[in-house]
């Protein structure tokens, strides 16, 4: 008898909510997805504003309903980076169990790391040489080297790209002058990851969702084979792709195929993170992941 569950995980920039059964064998079925662009610290990520607020309690009072739509009893709620920074984080937890009688429980950067390994090794081919998991937040982005024998060296860093565009991209297109002082201060945070990279070198990188979603529209491989969790990039194109968004302006991104409108204003501080990453690690095939940190929970019992 498959046993009933759900997950929500209030990031940053989006809440998630996934519903699925487990099977005895440890199998997930999905019953139900979605996610919400709540964009929690639009405003910034030391309080949160007023309107992303209310617009989050929104969220999770949605997500009630359709939770008790589909008898869901046992509710993980996971609350990341914005909720633990933020001065208001805790007045949002309770009036989110108040409202929607939602539970939120925090957790650091350390066990999100964690969870998003175990989600993302499950969902793609076993993993024959070290890799590097990269799963980019609205707040803080995780990166894990792992290989066969293990996790190798994981960390949380605070490269959201709700910071990142916060503190760096105010012009629209983005200038030249801000994307120097964005992957300036890229270079400077991940010094440790710089310094795993030399112990571990991997050129294999697996994209957890998100940002890598967008990739996958434009460079998805069509020669790889089919996989039901996972796709393979052709990074032929990427180069030109990067180019492309980063180098437009928001009305342009907005027309582009492939980006939700809800990413525009995020997803060129996503493109330099990710160009500068490729370069760090000499990043020469990616796949990119369809399960992360909410199947990591689900999986974990």
């Amino acid at each position: 008898m498959p046993h009933r569950r759900a997950v929500i995980d209030l990031g940053s920039n989006t809440f998630h909510l996934l519903i699925a059964d487990l099977d005895e064998a440890g199998g997930l079925r999905d019953v139900y997805r979605e996610r919400i662009y709540v964009k929690l610290a639009s405003e910034g990520i030391a309080t949160i504003g007023d309107t992303p607020f209310s617009r989050g309690i929104t969220a999770l009072q949605h997500f009630r309903r359709v939770l008790d739509k589909y008898g869901v009893d046992q509710v993980t709620a996971i609350g990341t980076a914005t909720l633990r920074r933020a001065t208001n984080g805790p007045d949002f937890i309770r009036i989110a169990r108040q409202e929607a009688q939602i539970n939120i429980e925090l957790i650091s950067g350390d066990e999100e790391a964690s969870l998003i390994t175990r989600g993302v090794l499950a969902a793609i081919p076993p993993v024959t040489e070290h890799v590097l998991i990269m799963d980019i937040g609205g707040g803080s982005t995780e990166f894990i080297i792992a290989s066969p024998a293990g996790v190798h060296w994981q960390q949380s860093f605070p490269l959201g790209v709700s910071v990142l565009r916060n503190g760096f991209h105010h012009s629209d297109p983005i200038t030249a002058e801000e994307i120097y002082h964005l992957e300036d201060f890229l270079l400077e945070q991940t010094a440790p990851l710089a310094a795993a990279l030399r112990q571990f070198p991997t050129h294999h990188l697996i994209g957890a969702a998100g940002t890598f979603d967008v990739l996958a529209v434009s460079l998805k491989d069509p020669a790889a084979p089919p996989h039901p969790s996972s796709h393979q990039l052709n990074l032929s194109g990427l180069d030109e792709l990067s180019d492309s968004i980063i180098g437009a302006s928001t009305a342009e991104r907005l027309a582009m195929e492939g980006i939700p409108d809800q990413r525009a204003d995020l997803v060129v501080a996503a493109m330099i993170l990710l160009r500068f990453t490729f370069k760090l690690a000499g990043i020469d095939r990616v796949t990119v992941s369809d399960w992360a940190m909410k199947e990591g929970v689900l999986l974990g019992g």
